[in-house]
């Protein structure tokens, strides 16, 4: 796609909105003075480009734009009348879907339109929604890190990285996670995370790739989610991983990049492994480093979502060879 895209897009997951943002397009990001929920704007700590634009929210109606992407169910059902104009309203749009469905088999998607593109960011997101009638397709995620940071793995200890761990609970693994501190030593980074075992706080955006590279492996606790984007910049910097083996992290390869399964005791098993064989730890690292390298380049990321802003502005979304209709 030559044309660069005027796009209208919210600030939901601020690291994806990173590194969609290195699209060549325009992004605008609508903001309220108190800087709230998804209204958060070009704001924060992330190293936006000169293409991300802060638009307070009463001025998104006098934009030109080219489309819409929603992130939030009510930003398609409500905010979208409230915010957009008339004119703006009848734009291509796109959903981007960030979660597996509340329910594995039986969620049926908000969006059930054949002229708004689904993009699930996972392979098994597009499989478990029932999607209706809307064209949907996947895309990988695409991470950059530092070409300068090299993964040494010096701290005999494992580390974890979610936000918010203690209050998502079960969701996201907590429980396994202070289990397993009580074998190994672990730490965890990210918003609100101060009272577990082992919690160090947040580490901020750019920050974080240097300091988790001194750590021996990456552990993601995580029962039910997408395929987190910080277990993909681990294993680019090349961190061993270890990992509940769950929606797509069942995708990886089990005892080439780390370590996958849904015992417990067998991630422990393999978190002790990496503790006491350092040499072993690099070769699992470098392993998941190229696997990195190959299915979550940001080129690739890049290619596979200009076809579907591509598919967005009318070019025959359901003649495209890979666009399905999804559950």
């Amino acid at each position: 796609m030559k044309k660069q895209l005027r796009i209208l897009i919210w600030h939901v997951h601020g690291s994806y909105l990173y590194y969609l943002t290195q699209l060549p397009h325009q992004f605008y990001l609508p903001s309220k003075a108190d800087r709230k929920g998804d209204y958060i704007g070009k704001f924060g700590h992330i190293p936006w480009g000169d293409n991300v634009h802060d638009v307070p929210v009463d001025q998104i109606k006098d934009l030109e734009l080219d489309c819409i992407i929603f992130q939030l169910p009510h930003q398609y059902l409500r905010d979208q009348y409230e915010i957009l104009s008339v004119d703006q309203q009848s734009l291509p749009k796109i959903y981007l879907e960030h979660d597996p469905s509340p329910h594995p088999t039986n969620s049926k998607h908000w969006v059930d339109d054949p002229n708004v593109l689904v993009v699930h960011v996972t392979a098994y997101n597009r499989l478990v929604w029932d999607n209706g009638r809307s064209p949907t397709i996947f895309i990988d995620h695409g991470v950059i890190v530092p070409a300068d940071i090299k993964y040494t793995g010096e701290i005999p200890c494992g580390l974890v990285a979610i936000n918010h761990l203690p209050q998502r609970g079960r969701t996201m693994g907590c429980d396994i996670y202070e289990q397993a501190c009580r074998e190994v030593p672990l730490n965890v980074v990210g918003m609100a995370c101060e009272g577990l075992s082992g919690g160090l706080g947040e580490v901020i955006f750019k920050d974080l790739p240097r300091f988790e590279a001194r750590y021996r492996f990456f552990f993601s606790p995580v029962r039910y989610t997408s395929f987190p984007l910080a277990l993909c910049e681990a294993m680019m910097i090349g961190l061993p991983i270890v990992a509940v083996g769950i929606t797509e992290i069942a995708t990886l390869p089990n005892n080439e990049v780390g370590f996958i399964s849904n015992r417990p005791e067998e991630l422990v098993k393999g978190m002790k492994v990496l503790l006491q064989d350092y040499p072993k730890a690099h070769v699992l690292g470098n392993n998941a480093q190229r696997y990195a390298q190959d299915r979550f380049n940001i080129h690739r990321f890049i290619k596979d979502w200009n076809k579907a802003l591509k598919l967005s502005q009318g070019y025959s979304i359901h003649k495209e060879f890979f666009v399905s209709k999804g559950g």
